[in-house]
């Protein structure tokens, strides 16, 4: 996925009020992003690291400007908009990157299905498979010690309710899978966090135990684009 126009990059000086970002630009002007980010960025909002962001032309917008990526000071690339995750992965189904999901004819997004109202990510539908339940998470929560990469970063009732409706897609005999995106160059293994979320990781567990397939893909991420790289080890 190439980002739309050339990303600037300034410094970042605090992040706030979850939507909002104060940065110092090499020209030492102050200004002000919008971060489409909503989780606990831990590790991923450090005062002083390089933030690379985007600027629209949507004159109605009160802050032109939306944080993308940040580099942090030891040289980590991260992206930081959630966003865009949906777009990384349905970009590299249909170019063939991602074998376990390849031979499908159609990709729909945002479906609605199961008992709890939810909106599945990409519906994969093709004559000679079942259908299959893709639900996509961004992962940018990092160990830089062991390069091992977590989900959540904070409680999720949403990602535990999307958990339950794959195991039911499961049970009524469709394929589902969970497609976790690792959006942080320093991670080469991923695990869930029960110390974070530990429901979320018991129903991880009891989702794989069912049938529900689990997908870890790295991406390779510059200020140009970000695309799927490779698969990286699940530890559950």
């Amino acid at each position: 996925m190439q980002f739309q126009s050339q990303l600037k990059s300034a410094t970042l000086i605090k992040r706030y009020k979850r939507f909002l970002a104060d940065i110092i630009t090499p020209e030492h002007q102050i200004e002000t992003l919008h971060c489409a980010n909503t989780g606990a960025m831990t590790g991923c909002a450090v005062p002083g690291d390089t933030v690379w962001y985007s600027i629209s032309d949507n004159l109605k917008r009160k802050y032109p400007g939306s944080w993308q990526l940040t580099q942090t000071q030891n040289n980590d690339w991260i992206c930081v908009n959630t966003a865009l995750a949906n777009h990384i992965v349905k970009e590299a189904i249909i170019n063939q990157q991602i074998p376990e999901l390849s031979g499908y004819d159609e990709i729909k997004t945002e479906v609605g299905y199961g008992e709890e109202k939810s909106r599945i990510d990409l519906l994969l539908i093709g004559q000679q498979q079942k259908t299959c339940y893709v639900e996509v998470k961004s992962v940018t929560l990092c160990d830089t010690q062991t390069h091992l990469g977590y989900f959540p970063d904070a409680v999720t009732l949403r990602g535990q309710k999307h958990l339950r409706e794959l195991i039911e897609m499961v049970k009524q005999g469709k394929r589902a899978v969970i497609f976790f995106l690792i959006q942080h160059s320093a991670i080469n293994q991923f695990a869930p966090a029960p110390h974070i979320d530990k429901t979320y990781a018991q129903l991880l567990a009891q989702a794989q135990q069912s049938g529900v397939e689990i997908l870890c893909y790295k991406t390779a991420i510059t200020p140009a684009q970000i695309s799927i790289n490779q698969s990286i080890p699940f530890r559950l």
